[in-house]
């Protein structure tokens, strides 16, 4: 199951049931299962308080991911490959926390759409629910390769 809502900001998303479709792809396309997924969209503030609370951060950022994922695979590699740990798959599960005031900064910074870059910012969520990660330089440009791939999909979806 696949929830959106919000937190101290009024903020209201458009395309709810296309987005749910295309998470719902991406993470079968990734042989993985969707378990719980809740997106609580808020301002800075808010998430920079989750930042410090509970990632010892003291920085903005415009997401943060909770991973309550249940997992039955094992990393392969540092760019976030699995393989089966037995027969059952994993489940993914988690927050993800997304900054509206950071998606409409970031926007304007590298000339994309709000919609666009909220998208990409979603689906980054996801990813890191699947095990990738960001963390290296590696890892950084597969998990971009990743959203654009992503990206791609939703287009596609869409015009579907």
């Amino acid at each position: 199951m696949i929830n959106f809502q919000t937190e101290n900001i009024k903020f209201t998303l458009k395309n709810k049931t296309l987005l749910k479709t295309w998470i719902k792809s991406i993470i079968d396309k990734k042989k993985q299962n969707s378990g719980e997924i809740t997106f609580i969209f808020c301002s800075d503030a808010y998430l920079l308080n989750i930042n410090k609370q509970y990632l010892h951060h003291n920085t903005y950022t415009d997401i943060v991911t909770f991973d309550y994922s249940t997992d039955n695979l094992v990393k392969v590699s540092k760019l976030g490959n699995f393989k089966k740990k037995g027969k059952a798959s994993r489940t993914i599960s988690g927050d993800i926390f997304i900054s509206i005031d950071r998606i409409k900064e970031n926007a304007e910074k590298y000339s994309k759409t709000f919609g666009n870059e909220l998208n990409r910012v979603i689906i980054h969520g996801i990813l890191h629910l699947l095990g990738y990660t960001d963390k290296t330089k590696a890892a950084k440009e597969e998990m971009t390769k990743q959203e654009n791939s992503c990206l791609n999909l939703l287009k596609k979806i869409q015009i579907g």
